[in-house]
């Protein structure tokens, strides 16, 4: 009895077995890479489309303030600085008060005023004698008119004065005048501290631009000239975002060259939203060269993987569907590759984080 209670535990033993090793090889256990939450959050996805191949020029350049806009104050009056209520880069208000300077020159416009308004007085005393006098027979007609005349002249200087005063903002305190901002925008340049000691034929102590448009000054060497012209589209870029292409075209070519630099000055005007385009900062910019009839799909820069001497892209059908493609470019510029096989019009692209899914579906 034993015996056979024994063989039947064996050979249920083996069967479990038999029928475990079965369901295992019915189970898909094959590596599989698909785009989580996480990841998706850092990646960019770009649809391509077909697009008239172009080859770009390079030039360079740099970010610089509308000088249409730009707005500098130099003091009119000699003085000492007292007060200073701005720093670089403020931004600040038409008729803000930036600053308080105490000055000889308002003395005397203040102690000129008192003194004509004291000759007004005794004028204005003296008119009414002589009239007085008139009637009586005791003065004469000119002398009256005479005096009517000294008057209107102290009343015409006085208000020379008072328009002066109020050009100059006088100050509460004696002697101070007020420097107040011209207009709204953002401080670019500062040359003004307190104890400082400023007159007429200093340099500015302010420069005032809103910054809603910069300049972008670009440099054209001899042998690109026949490339450029006004209303060329172009394409800038700055070190401060090099991942980002500001569209613009050629606003005004400069006929000379510049003795220093020994290049012709091209400009083009921005829309600076955000302030991402900070004047000073070093651009690069992009012409189109031409612009022919042939077309290929054109696919960003930033999708393109370089490997064993040919070039990739990872295609995205949906999350759990992304494939390695072979592409042969047949021609580049700084934002496009351009091929003619291996991808169509409206299919997408991992344009970001590109070389991170690469690496992983080739590992799984």
């Amino acid at each position: 009895m034993k015996l056979h209670l024994i063989l039947i535990s064996a050979l249920m033993l083996v069967v479990g077995c038999k029928s475990n090793g079965n369901e295992n090889t019915n189970v898909d256990d094959s590596p599989h890479f698909a785009l989580n939450a996480t990841l998706k959050k850092k990646t960019e996805i770009t649809t391509v489309t077909e697009q008239p191949v172009s080859e770009q020029l390079y030039l360079t350049g740099k970010v610089d303030y509308n000088k249409n806009d730009l707005v500098s104050f130099k003091s009119l009056l000699n003085g000492i600085v007292t007060e200073v209520k701005f720093e670089l880069g403020d931004f600040v208000k038409k008729g803000q008060l930036l600053a308080v300077v105490q000055s000889n020159d308002m003395i005397d416009f203040t102690q000129q005023k008192r003194i004509y308004h004291n000759q007004e007085s005794l004028l204005k005393g003296q008119i009414i004698s002589k009239k007085e006098l008139l009637n009586d027979g005791l003065a004469t007609l000119p002398e009256v008119k005479q005096l009517e005349n000294d008057l209107l002249q102290v009343q015409v200087e006085i208000q020379k004065i008072s328009e002066t005063l109020a050009m100059y903002k006088a100050g509460n305190t004696a002697g101070t005048y007020l420097i107040t901002s011209p207009k709204d925008g953002y401080v670019i340049q500062k040359n003004i501290s307190i104890g400082q000691t400023i007159g007429m034929d200093e340099e500015a102590l302010f420069s005032i631009s809103n910054l809603k448009e910069v300049w972008v000054m670009v440099n054209i060497y001899a042998s690109n000239l026949r490339y450029i012209e006004e209303g060329s589209p172009v394409s800038v870029r700055t070190i401060a975002y090099p991942d980002k292409y500001f569209s613009g075209k050629i606003d005004k070519i400069y006929n000379v060259f510049d003795e220093d630099e020994h290049v012709l000055k091209a400009r083009v005007v921005l829309e600076n939203k955000n302030l991402l385009l900070l004047p000073g900062l070093s651009a690069d910019i992009f012409v189109d060269k031409n612009k022919n009839s042939k077309k290929a799909i054109a696919i960003p820069q930033k999708a393109i993987i370089f490997e064993d001497d040919k070039y990739y892209v990872v295609v995205y059908k949906d999350d759990d569907h992304l494939e390695i493609r072979n592409i042969v470019p047949i021609a580049k510029n700084e934002q496009f590759t351009y091929t003619l096989e291996g991808l169509s019009e409206g299919e997408k692209v991992i344009s970001k984080n590109a070389l991170l899914i690469y690496d992983e579906l080739n590992n799984h």
